[in-house]
């Protein structure tokens, strides 16, 4: 007893504690909101209050509604504070605030499911600006009052509106269904669906929920709008049936089905088989015998999921004989179809068959991984035919395994057509891929490197690069190191795609001890192209940029690695940068690397030295006029730009985004920034894109 006691007083202690804790940070996060912070701290503040407001931040959120650039996020926290004072402010606001702020207000009060807040929304529906946004919050709200709102205002709506009204009551509908209301729910739908002039997909959707509201009672519903002349609704019905549970729906559309038109006979079909109904077989096979050839390809697809092994007869001849749509579906329902008896027909027929019914029955064996066709395939890539070989090579990678891998690389002295060699080398990849003991497999293509002639050794470095791992690696390393041009040639381009770190330090070796300027510049371009594209710690990629800034040769590759450098900004690389800044001819191009890592957070209260460090001297710099904005919507924000303007050519602004630095002079509108400038009585103009870093460049 006493322990017990003593747990409940602990959970009771951190509950307490956590509490404290919640109120602490609210209040600091309120403090944020009522100071001079950036854009960007506060809608930090208000994300972190959607996890732990209380119903005492409401009047500071509450204050924001009307700000422009943070009343979203303001909404975004006041949505998840369960008090209904909330609903009070948003429903206050509603009538005090314009424009953007005041449609995002709309939706929080739908969000909230505000009954309160109907009559109010009722009346925006009859304002053009507001009347969509209040629609949608109706529906969300969901009560009968909402619902009888939208429908007061359905008779006088056209276009947009009517649309937007429909749009509401169909989650109308749908809220008063979840609260166990089905009648109010069923009559929304029968009237909406009784709608001439709607849309097809709203009289669609609300057939949807007409006929769902019903449950079995809806089958003779879905019926007649499959027999119906709209051949939208009908689809709309089909897809229905797929949702309704229950044996009377898989009846009505058996029973429907032979009275159908084409058509419609192949979304039946579909529906049918969706839901695994083996009573529509006999149907499918008849369809997959008709004249209308959409009607045949469903069929063939429908086969997919209600098929058995006496369709393979069926399916073979469509795969062999039919237009190209039909022979897809036929192969893919082939493919799929489950059973040893589906193989042992297919196999049965393939030491015999001729032709397009050979080639598909090989194709056939390679899709389904059927081992048993290993032997025919062998024998298949023998075969006079090209075609023929390669196909039976390419189904070969799929069903051998890692036992028949010595009679593939046998196999590639021998291969001489383009595609013939192409199935080879995928086989062989594959196989390599599946096996279990990749070190094992690599070590065999190894060892074949040795007797083949030199287009077979490219090809088996290749292999080799798919692969993996440390044998295949120090395999191409020593052919990298070989006598052989060729095939030193071969190898630097296979470790210049190389796909994992760990050919690093092989690519580093190389550049050190190649004698030839060419394959040195290929060594360090492959080096440098690693730092750039994998994953790896950043200290681990900033050593590999140093090693490169200190062993390549030639500017250009140094260049490359100040590209990494800007990629990956970090304090690990920011001394590159200043080292490289040092040099002159990277002298420019470190400093603009320098700016842009400033620009990305890397220590910006430090830019002025480190700028100094690499030679990037201060100046005197005067704004003198900067407009933002497109065409006639726009901004001056010379009094903006000359408040963060400094002694140096670039300019950081509050925030990387010009529209929460300058206010959106024209939302949704890609804008420019233009700036006339003077640095040292020396007059500049410059036209930036949107959000770009602003470097002003030296006048001339």
């Amino acid at each position: 007893m006493w322990k017990s006691h003593q747990h409940l007083i602990l959970a009771a202690a951190l509950l307490a504690a956590t509490a404290a804790h919640s109120f602490a940070q609210q209040s600091e996060l309120l403090s944020v909101l009522r100071s001079e912070a950036t854009l960007e701290q506060k809608s930090a503040a208000c994300r972190q209050l959607a996890r732990i407001a209380t119903k005492e931040a409401v009047p500071t959120l509450a204050a924001l509604l009307g700000d422009e650039e943070l009343s979203h996020m303001a909404r975004y926290a006041l949505e998840a504070i369960p008090d209904p004072s909330v609903d009070d402010a948003l429903r206050d606001a509603l009538g005090k605030i314009e424009g953007r702020p005041r449609l995002g207000v709309i939706g929080s009060l739908g969000v909230r499911r505000d009954a309160k807040a109907v009559d109010a929304l009722a009346g925006l529906l009859k304002q053009s600006d507001t009347a969509g946004a209040a629609a949608r919050a109706l529906g969300n709200i969901g009560t009968p009052a909402a619902a009888e709102a939208l429908e007061d205002a359905l008779p006088g709506a056209s276009g947009g509106g009517q649309l937007a009204i429909c749009e509401g009551l169909l989650r109308s509908a749908e809220a008063l269904a979840a609260d166990g209301q089905n009648a109010p729910s069923r009559a929304i739908y029968d009237r909406m669906r009784g709608l001439a002039d709607a849309p097809h997909q709203v009289r669609a959707a609300a057939l949807r929920g007409a006929i769902l509201a019903r449950g079995k009672e809806g089958v003779p519903l879905l019926v007649e709008a499959i027999h119906g002349p709209d051949y939208a609704l009908a689809a709309a019905a089909v897809r229905c049936a797929m949702e309704l549970p229950g044996a009377e729906v898989a009846d009505a559309l058996m029973a429907a089905l032979p009275k159908a038109a084409k058509e419609r006979q192949g979304l039946l079909i579909l529906a049918l088989a969706d839901r695994n109904e083996p009573r529509v077989l006999p149907a499918v096979l008849q369809a997959a015998q008709s004249d209308d050839e959409q009607l045949r390809v469903l069929a063939f697809r429908a086969l997919k999921r209600v098929g058995d092994a006496s369709c393979v007869p069926a399916l073979l001849e469509a795969a062999v004989e039919g237009a190209d749509d039909v022979s897809q579906a036929a192969m893919q329902s082939l493919e799929s179809l489950q059973g040893q008896s589906v193989d042992d027909q297919l196999m049965a027929r393939l030491s015999e068959a001729q032709g397009k019914t050979r080639m598909v029955l090989i194709e056939l064996a390679g899709r389904r991984r059927t081992a048993t066709a290993a032997p025919a395939l062998w024998r298949a890539v023998d075969d006079a035919d090209t075609a023929v070989r390669a196909a039976a090579l390419a189904s070969l990678g799929a069903v051998v395994e890692t036992a028949d891998l010595p009679k593939l690389i046998a196999r590639l002295a021998a291969t001489k057509d383009d595609r013939e060699t192409a199935a080879l080398d995928k086989a062989l990849c594959e196989v390599c891929l599946r096996s279990e003991d990749r070190e094992a497999v690599a070590a065999q293509l190894a060892a074949a490197l040795a007797t083949a002639d030199g287009p077979v050794k490219a090809r088996i470095l290749e292999t080799l690069s798919v692969v993996g791992g440390a044998t295949s690696l120090e395999a191409v390393a020593a052919a990298a190191r070989s006598g052989d041009e060729g095939l030193r040639d071969a190898a630097f381009r296979v470790l210049g795609q190389w796909k994992s770190v760990d050919a690093a330090p092989v690519l580093l070796a190389l550049h050190n001890s190649a004698s030839d300027g060419r394959l040195k510049v290929r060594a360090m371009r492959a080096y440098i192209r690693i730092a750039r594209q994998f994953d790896m710690p950043a200290g681990q990629r900033a050593e590999m940029c140093r090693t490169a800034l200190e062993t390549a040769e030639r500017d250009e590759d140094k260049r490359l690695v100040l590209e990494v450098l800007l990629r990956y900004p970090s304090e690990e690389m920011q001394p590159l940068a200043l080292e490289a800044a040092k040099v002159p001819a990277l002298k420019e191009e470190a400093s603009l690397v320098l700016m842009g890592m400033a620009s990305k957070g890397i220590n910006r209260a430090e830019l002025g030295k480190a700028l100094a460090q690499a030679g990037h001297a201060p100046v005197k710099l005067e704004i003198i006029k900067a407009e933002y904005g497109a065409g006639a919507k726009v901004k001056d924000v010379t009094a903006i730009l000359r408040k963060y303007a400094k002694n140096y050519r670039i300019i950081f602004l509050p925030s990387t985004s010009y529209n929460a630095s300058f206010d959106d002079p024209a939302p949704g509108i890609v804008k420019q920034l233009k700036i006339q400038y003077r640095i040292d009585g020396k007059e500049g103009e410059v036209s930036l894109n949107e959000n770009a870093t602003i470097v002003l460049p030296m006048p001339k």
